[in-house]
């Protein structure tokens, strides 16, 4: 999608960020992707709901724009990582507030460090866990 952006006709750098990070499942590709690079089957697992089309059509646009790099190894069978780029790396740090704020505003929890997805992977589904921070 690269050839779809608007260069010059941007209304300020917040227009020119949501370019490239708007979609509904993009911002959630680039936090997985902060943890370790991943297999396009580990970045499905990682995002319930979305469907192959979609993922693969985001990650060819986050691609394309220089946010992630695609790694394909000459195996068998054939083997595809993806993993930021410095400049996705750098997206992802500048999406670390936003993300906070939600956490604060919308969810009600206290702010928490960005490596925290972490933690959050190990949980189960099946873990008795409240939704939100100091729920009983």
């Amino acid at each position: 999608m690269a050839n779809a952006r608007r260069p010059g006709s941007y209304v300020c750098g917040i227009d020119a960020a949501m370019d490239v990070i708007g979609g509904k499942w993009k911002v959630l590709i680039l936090w997985a992707l902060h943890v370790r690079p991943c297999r396009f089957g580990e970045l499905r697992r990682e995002l319930p709901g979305v469907t192959e089309k979609v993922l693969a059509a985001q990650l060819r646009e986050l691609e394309a724009d220089g946010i992630v790099h695609r790694e394909a190894y000459d195996e068998v069978p054939p083997r595809v990582e993806y993993s930021l780029t410095p400049r996705g790396a750098a997206l992802n740090e500048a999406l670390a507030p936003l993300g906070a704020w939600g956490r604060e505003n919308v969810l009600g929890g206290a702010p928490q460090p960005h490596g925290s997805a972490a933690a959050a992977r190990q949980m189960r589904e099946d873990d008795d866990v409240p939704l939100i921070a100091g729920a009983p």
